[in-house]
């Protein structure tokens, strides 16, 4: 079994976040990807972030018609800050040892990942699939195997999709009462607006 692993604030979930997850499948021969709507990201415990229950429902929303994608509550169920390598220290054990994980990260996540608790646990658990992300230049991984020591082996670089849609993008144009249509899922949409998410106060 091989599983793709999403994780983000997904704050909110948008098109490029499926296209991403869908290409990572069909390249990798993945069995799924899992999506895994963040807790209380240490990365963003000083800011604002919307309520967990929201941004889980937008992401059930967002995939409910793909077959091939799954979410899990692993991290918003955890009180306090979470972190990557608890979390695949726990999907490890959930899924078993006959299931390869792949998580799935961005350009700019993958830069800053010496930063992150035990990073050099990570990709010895997981094999890494990093993406592009606008406005960010492809991480010289022979400067990452001083934290993570043999990542060049344990990471696939895809050079696309290229999609310049981020959650922050989405949330400004809300606030400042412009369209997101074709930016997120419909029923995401809808239920931005039916809740008043993002809304100036």
């Amino acid at each position: 079994m091989k599983v793709g692993i999403l994780g983000g604030s997904f704050d909110p979930i948008h098109l490029a976040h499926l296209i991403i997850a869908e290409e990572a499948r069909i390249i990798l021969g993945l069995d799924y990807v899992m999506f895994i709507p963040a807790g209380l990201p240490w990365m963003k415990s000083g800011n604002s972030l919307t309520g967990a229950d929201h941004r889980l429902n937008m992401v059930k929303i967002a995939i409910q018609h793909n077959t091939n994608f799954k979410f899990s509550t692993i991290e918003v169920d955890q009180p306090g800050p979470t972190y990557t390598v608890d979390t695949l220290e726990k999907l490890s054990k959930e899924l078993g040892p006959k299931t390869e994980m792949f998580f799935l990260l961005g350009w700019d996540s993958l830069a800053e990942m010496p930063k992150w608790k035990a990073s050099y646990r990570i990709s010895k658990m997981a094999k890494l699939v990093a993406f592009p992300r606008p406005g960010f230049v492809k991480p010289d991984l022979s400067q990452l195997e001083s934290s993570m020591p043999d990542i060049s082996n344990r990471i696939v670089m895809l050079d696309e999709p290229y999609i310049g849609i981020s959650s922050t993008k989405v949330r400004a144009r809300v606030a400042s009462g412009k369209s997101i249509r074709y930016l997120v899922p419909e029923d995401v949409e809808e239920y931005i607006n039916k809740n008043r998410l993002y809304q100036q106060s």
